[in-house]
């Protein structure tokens, strides 16, 4: 098995500080919310924010999804430190300076591009019992510039250097160019792009940006409710997850040295993965419903514990083995957070 070394693995997304806090129905309905949902700031959505801030005990910590899954398979890999390398872009502001220094205590290489343009961009992760409804602003994380900051020589070098490559589908709507270079140079090199579907809103509003990049996805990540919407907006005519996999795995794809993998999680129950021509069950950790602090995260710390064992090349039942575990330790804490060490054997 070889050895993790530095920016073997590469994410680019949008990087966001998420203001957390514990609210009520009431809350929820009052601006329009899902109990457990993903969607973009409107104007509307503004005050939220405010009142978010004023309610009795609100954390703050360095979230945007793809930075939460590499600060992750950092954590379960530890050394070398600066194994994940990271892209994103923040304003030069107090939450611009609290994600670098976040991303640094982490031992995640962050390259910003930073900008006095637009603040740091803010995810209100609003929890009601084991539901969070995230509502994104993201302000200067929309405005990564590929020709500002991907295409210059010193940072392109760390992109080279990397073997594997995971950027979350919701960069889609920031920079489709950006994402389709990453993917296009992983697939000419036989290297491994991951994505994700992130988000119901990406297939329904961002499909055809997502179909481009398509093609060049090795691996595929999602949830039920996510699998469910891409298939409605494909024509799949199917809600059976496992024939969702299915089909998703035989899309077109240009590297055809590499099958595509195809996971889906199912939050309590059994995640869903393509192995070869199979679809195979893999059940989670048992958990206590009383330990269940949090899943703002859940997601994405699966996502971080697989890419971890994925980097140092392991099957993939040790990556959705270490995935369960990631997600299982990440989900007893508020926001994406966690102890000093892993304990995965």
């Amino acid at each position: 098995m070889p050895t993790p070394s530095e920016n073997m693995l590469f994410g680019m997304g949008n990087p966001l500080l998420d203001i957390s806090a514990v609210v009520d129905k009431d809350f929820l309905d009052k601006f329009g919310l899902k109990p457990n949902d993903q969607i973009l700031a409107e104007d509307k959505h503004k005050v939220l924010f405010e009142e978010l801030v004023k309610r009795n005990k609100v954390e703050y910590h360095a979230g945007g999804s793809t930075q939460n899954s590499v600060k992750i398979a950092q954590w379960m890999i530890q050394k070398p430190h600066k194994v994940a390398t990271f892209f994103g872009c923040i304003g030069t502001d107090h939450f611009g300076e609290i994600l670098k220094k976040k991303a640094e205590e982490a031992h995640v290489d962050a390259h910003y591009y930073e900008q006095n343009e637009e603040p740091t961009g803010t995810c209100a992760a609003c929890i009601t019992g084991d539901n969070r409804s995230l509502v994104a602003n993201l302000a200067a994380a929309n405005c990564y510039k590929k020709e500002k900051h991907l295409d210059l020589d010193g940072n392109w070098e760390l992109v080279e250097k990397a073997k594997v490559y995971y950027i979350a589908g919701f960069f889609l709507t920031v920079s489709p160019e950006s994402i389709l270079k990453v993917a296009k140079h992983a697939s000419d090199k036989d290297k491994i792009f991951c994505m994700n579907l992130s988000a119901p809103f990406i297939s329904q509003f961002f499909k055809e940006p997502l179909m481009k990049v398509m093609p060049y996805v090795d691996i595929l990540f999602g949830n039920e409710t996510e699998a469910a919407t891409f298939a409605k907006e494909l024509g799949f005519e199917t809600d059976d997850i496992a024939e969702i996999a299915r089909k998703t795995q035989n899309l077109p794809k240009e590297n055809t040295k590499r099958q595509r993998v195809v996971v889906f999680t199912q939050g309590k129950d059994d995640a869903v993965a393509t192995v070869g021509e199979k679809v195979t069950m893999f059940p989670v950790v048992d958990i206590d419903q009383n330990d269940i602090v949090d899943t703002n995260g859940a997601g994405d710390s699966f996502v971080g514990g697989f890419l971890s064992a994925l980097v140092q090349e392991h099957p993939l039942e040790e990556c959705i083995r270490a995935g369960h575990y990631a997600a299982n330790v990440i989900i007893k804490r508020v926001g994406c957070t966690f102890p000093e060490k892993p304990d995965f054997h």
